[in-house]
């Protein structure tokens, strides 16, 4: 799947503008990031949350993609400073949120409590984002009509963070290329007309 298109692709799954994707794009540079935020600890929890969002079933999941390094270089090498700050804010309360709701942290959680966890912090990413939206939608109209380069509005909710950055990773791992899509390493000629069996895979490329 060529890079603006899975970024599409997630945009419209994550219900916003993949957040580090155009710098992706146009080519990331080195950031300083608080090096406690990617602890091992932390990257081991940061593959959880992935395997939650993408678990492994007939196809390996997030974890086996390592979605947890790859969440750790797009915020160090992508973020804005302020991104990175509530990415690691939001990482560093992920524990205490998960043993408010569940009695205990998210490693020791069931996979269940786990994902009931991660759809109340969805459903709290999406209102967070919303309000956001709307306090700053004359600003965002005005830097919009003036063509203003700079313009940056605040930062989303660090689960939407989260989830965006667990499909952009695995979808464009080896193993979601070669295995959760359908992967042809040589395209053939284009069929517009190509048969389709309820279930199939999409293709990678």
């Amino acid at each position: 799947m060529e890079r603006r298109e899975l970024l599409k692709m997630i945009a419209v799954l994550t219900g916003g503008v993949v957040i580090g994707g155009d710098v992706f794009l146009s080519g990331c540079t080195s950031k300083t990031a608080d090096a406690s935020t990617f602890s091992v600890d932390n990257i081991a929890l940061l593959d959880e949350v992935g395997e939650t969002i993408i678990p492994a079933t007939t196809t390996p999941g997030a974890k086996a993609a390592k979605i947890g390094d790859f969440m750790k270089t797009i915020v160090t090498d992508c973020y804005t400073e302020a991104q990175q700050k509530v990415f690691g804010d939001g990482l560093a309360g992920l524990n205490a949120a998960c043993e408010k709701a569940n009695g205990k942290s998210f490693m020791d959680s069931t996979p269940e409590q786990r994902k009931s966890f991660l759809i109340a912090l969805e459903k709290e990413a999406k209102d967070y984002n919303s309000k956001r939206d709307e306090k700053e939608k004359d600003a965002r109209e005005k830097a919009k009509k003036e063509m203003d380069p700079n313009y940056v509005g605040s930062p989303s909710h660090h689960y939407t963070m989260m989830k965006q950055l667990t499909l952009w990773g695995y979808f464009s791992s080896e193993i979601g290329s070669k295995q959760a899509l359908r992967w042809v390493p040589i395209p053939g000629k284009y069929d517009g007309n190509l048969p389709y069996k309820k279930g199939d895979k999409a293709w990678a490329i």
